[in-house]
């Protein structure tokens, strides 16, 4: 069976987001929690993690490994989600109601990927 033209867009979106882990780090370690060990590797894991399973969901033989990994990586994001929450600084100058609409957001991503097993 053919995958759905919509998972390419999930994949396109991973792989998208994950380049720009590299692209601009410091976006990202902005918004890290500080109590996250050595941030600069975890903000390039985490891009290199994205990438991996935006190319993973391209293919049948890798594509509901990639499907569980984005559910466990979009439930851990909850996390940062929450501490941009916690003050203004580490909002990053995001107005509040948007750091509020990400949660739910971020659950409608997880329901999508969870679409595809």
């Amino acid at each position: 069976m053919e995958a759905p033209w919509h998972l390419y867009i999930m994949a396109v979106m991973f792989i998208t987001a994950g380049i720009m882990h590299f692209a601009r780090p410091k976006i990202y370690l902005r918004i890290l929690p500080r109590y996250i060990p050595s941030p600069k590797l975890m903000v390039a894991l985490s891009g290199l993690v994205e990438i991996l399973v935006g190319l993973g969901l391209c293919f049948s033989f890798s594509k509901v490994y990639s499907v569980y990994l984005i559910i466990a990586m979009l439930t851990v994001f909850l996390l940062v989600h929450f501490y941009m929450l916690s003050n203004e600084k580490a909002g990053a100058g995001i107005p509040r109601w948007i750091l509020i609409l990400r949660i739910p957001i971020q659950f409608v991503l997880i329901y999508w990927a969870y679409s595809y097993l």
